[in-house]
């Protein structure tokens, strides 16, 4: 990772792109429960930031890819962190749903 890649925006589209393509791969969300209910990204998996020391309940595999957002990129990074001190080795932070260009579920 170069100096200057820190101030790169992390993209949520490729990193949705990259999810779909990725076999056995689990996209995280990790908004509220109310945030997930209001609106979210087809096929995720609602884990609240909150609430994400119950990953290995939900995810035995701690080699199976996970990608993980929220809305703005703030809880997904945290999350990411808890999640790789807890002993998973496919972590990747793919932003906020804020930028996500695609179509989304809404309830």
């Amino acid at each position: 990772m170069g100096v200057f890649n820190i101030f790169s925006k992390l993209n949520i589209n490729e990193g949705v792109k990259k999810f779909r393509q990725t076999p056995n791969a689990i996209l995280l969300d990790v908004r509220t429960e109310e945030e997930y209910s209001e609106r979210h990204i087809d096929g995720s998996t609602n884990l609240p930031l909150q609430k994400i020391e119950m990953a290995t309940s939900i995810i035995s595999d701690k080699k199976k890819p996970l990608f993980v957002y929220c809305r703005s990129g703030i809880r997904s990074a945290k999350a990411v962190a808890v999640l790789k001190k807890m002993g998973y080795t496919n972590v990747k932070d793919i932003g906020g749903i804020l930028d996500y260009k695609d179509e989304i579920v809404k309830n």
